[in-house]
């Protein structure tokens, strides 16, 4: 998933798209350890995605705090 999707999310639907991606990790993760990863990159693209989505959420919160850390 491209950032500029991500941004385009509201709040509520970034907090849902992060739950879902932590449960796909989760599985992805089952499969690798039993052997049954078709894809291992898909681990890698899960990873990401977590990441983007996060950074969007921290951006948002940091800027209804006006910049301040």
């Amino acid at each position: 998933m491209k950032a500029n999707k991500v941004r385009e999310l509201n709040n509520e639907e970034l907090v849902a798209k992060l739950a879902d991606l932590k449960k796909e990790l989760f599985n992805l993760r089952l499969s690798h350890a039993t052997g049954q990863l078709s894809n291992p990159l898909a681990l890698h693209n899960v990873k990401k995605d977590i990441a983007r989505v996060k950074t969007i959420i921290k951006e948002r919160e940091a800027s209804l705090l006006g910049g301040k850390q």
